[in-house]
């Protein structure tokens, strides 16, 4: 990625006064509500789920969005209970990755009774890395989207790594973007992949501003393509923030798949670095 002086100087978007006033940025940053991606709590959603979102409310989340598991989106627990177990720890069930698939009608339904916001698509619904089959899915994605706004739900797509190739000359991410309407295709940019696949994220902010009202923050250890902690990887996650207006963005959640110790220490030390920013 390019350098936070280098970014600025190349792409101009904000003038030197607001983004050097540290009294806004620090204000502006503990505003904010975070969230957290339940598969970085994987094993003790399946093991105790109460149990485990009572950790993770402890640890000072407000927003959950849920995952797929053997037990279900909600890990065992019924859509309503889920929504009403976070509800009682002081956090918000507004999330949730799921498949485009021929269960999509009953996974509208329990999102309803969920009380989510979002139902997010976690990977593409037909494979093929080529432009004509990323067309296709923009229109699954728009016509999921009809069907989720006419339930009162918003409609996404979370991307991964593989969706930053190109194929006759066009980044298939770009295409996706292109042909799906945005008031009925939310996205969720995870700033991580984007990263692995070699792609800037504040490119993305600045091509499609407003177009991503969820994210996933991640940092990542490029030696291995794994995430890692906050600070300890390569994504300049103070810069995302200060810019983070351009994406959209309206939901923060915190990702992380690998750990250097324990899911829980690793959320403690990712909390402990947004408070000190």
């Amino acid at each position: 990625m390019k350098t936070r002086r280098n970014f600025l100087k190349r792409a101009g978007l904000f003038s030197a006064a607001t983004l050097l006033t540290p009294q806004l940025n620090l204000a502006f940053t503990k505003k904010s509500i975070y969230g957290v991606q339940l598969y970085s709590f994987r094993e003790a959603m399946l093991k105790n789920p109460k149990k485990a979102l009572e950790t993770i409310a402890s640890l000072g989340f407000k927003e959950i969005e849920s995952a797929g598991s053997n037990k279900g989106y909600y890990y065992g627990l019924s859509p309503v209970k889920m929504g009403e177990t976070c509800k009682a720890l002081g956090m918000t069930l507004t999330s949730g990755h799921v498949h485009l698939d021929d269960k999509f009608e009953r996974t509208i339904a329990d999102a309803v009774a969920s009380g989510q916001e979002y139902l997010i698509c976690s990977s593409l619904p037909s494979k093929g890395q080529t432009v004509d089959n990323y067309k296709r899915v923009a229109e699954k994605f728009n016509i999921a989207g009809e069907a989720c706004k006419r339930q009162g739900l918003k409609f996404g797509y979370h991307n991964h790594e593989y969706e930053f190739e190109s194929e006759r000359g066009q980044i298939l991410y770009d295409v996706l973007m292109d042909n799906t309407q945005k008031d009925l295709v939310h996205m969720e940019l995870d700033l991580g992949w984007v990263v692995v696949a070699g792609k800037d994220p504040l490119h993305y902010f600045k091509k499609y501003p407003g177009r991503f009202p969820l994210w996933h923050l991640k940092d990542m250890n490029m030696h291995e393509k794994v995430s890692t902690e906050f600070g300890k990887g390569v994504l300049d996650i103070p810069l995302m923030l200060e810019l983070k207006e351009l994406s959209g963005v309206e939901h923060i959640y915190i990702e992380q798949e690998e750990y250097s110790s324990t899911p829980i220490e690793s959320m403690q030390y990712n909390m402990n670095y947004l408070k000190n920013l």
